[in-house]
């Protein structure tokens, strides 16, 4: 076909001496020169640390090298360290089970938020908007000062209600056993992360044709077989996007779960990869086996993101 329209344009030029040649699209330097300084400041910005820690990791980086002293490459030493460590996986598996529970359980909160503020009128739907938009921008630290007053083991008011409703509450402390722990500490990030969700998937909700639902409806179809066949299925994308990101968020998480450590719980029992990070660096100045953790933190991070990319293309693909 492409000969066919060559020979034919070649034809009209030649009945039409004067008619112009086509002009070939001229490559265009200046819009790449306009991005250049940006890609520079952001692979400085995100390199720079990636390659410290990556050096750091591969030496005798402890308190004496703060002081000026050299630090020496022990290259692998240290990784060979933390694998062989079985409290290192302890931690790991205990961070990858919470981050799964707790995106799973934001996601579903988060899209029974959408779709409750989908169904009801305007004013409702701007009430839970901006509560939504006042827990969300809340500060964490002021944020966790009111959680750790609700769930405080002798002022609480979750021990209160719980006693006066009869049940044996007295005291009790939330944060001592790491069960319960945890279950706090999830309440506080999904609760924090809730309103990302909801309003991400709402927006998603708009996208949805309302003559296809109400076609649907006219063949009999119910609300959840609408929400499972219709909905779910059009608003795929945005939910594969949100709890990706929650989980790499979850994954993460550090502040959270470090203010409530400091409540009196047992850190040993309650580390997490972040608060794990920090209990190396900070805690015991031992930064180069910190680094190693973070290093293994973002491999980690970049494998579960492309196996879950990976999936959402081949389904897009299918």
């Amino acid at each position: 076909m492409t000969t066919t329209q060559d020979a034919a344009q070649a034809t009209a030029r030649a009945g039409r001496p004067d008619a112009p040649a086509p002009r070939k699209r001229r490559f265009q330097f200046t819009p790449y020169a306009l991005l250049i300084p940006s890609v520079a400041i952001l692979i400085l910005a995100l390199g720079y640390p990636i390659v410290w820690q990556l050096i750091t990791s591969m030496q005798s980086f402890g308190l004496a090298q703060q002081f000026g002293q050299p630090a020496p490459f022990v290259w692998f030493e240290n990784y060979i360290t933390l694998f062989s460590d079985p409290y290192m996986w302890v931690v790991v598996a205990r961070s990858i089970a919470f981050c799964l529970v707790t995106a799973a359980v934001t996601v579903v909160i988060g899209v029974g938020m959408a779709l409750l503020m989908n169904a009801v009128n305007k004013a409702v739907r701007i009430i839970i908007q901006i509560s939504m938009l006042l827990a969300w921008a809340m500060p964490v630290v002021a944020a966790m000062t009111v959680w750790n007053w609700l769930f405080d083991w002798r002022r609480g008011i979750v021990n209160y209600t719980l006693t006066s409703w009869g049940l044996d509450f007295q005291n009790h402390n939330w944060l001592q056993n790491p069960l319960s722990f945890f279950f706090v500490a999830m309440i506080i990030v999904v609760w924090m992360s809730v309103p990302f969700v909801a309003f991400s998937v709402f927006a998603g909700l708009t996208q949805v044709s309302g003559e296809v639902l109400e076609a649907a409806q006219m063949d009999g179809a119910k609300g959840f077989q609408r929400l499972r066949f219709i909905i779910l299925p059009m608003i795929r994308p945005v939910l594969g996007i949100v709890l990706l990101l929650q989980i790499i968020w979850d994954l993460r998480v550090f502040t959270q779960i470090r203010l409530l450590q400091d409540k009196g719980s047992i850190a040993s029992e309650t580390n997490l990869l972040g608060t794990y990070i920090y209990q190396l660096g900070v805690g015991s100045s031992d930064f180069a086996m910190a680094s190693a953790v973070s290093v293994f933190v973002l491999i980690l991070t970049i494998a579960i993101s492309w196996f879950y990319v990976r999936n959402l293309l081949k389904e897009d693909e299918s």
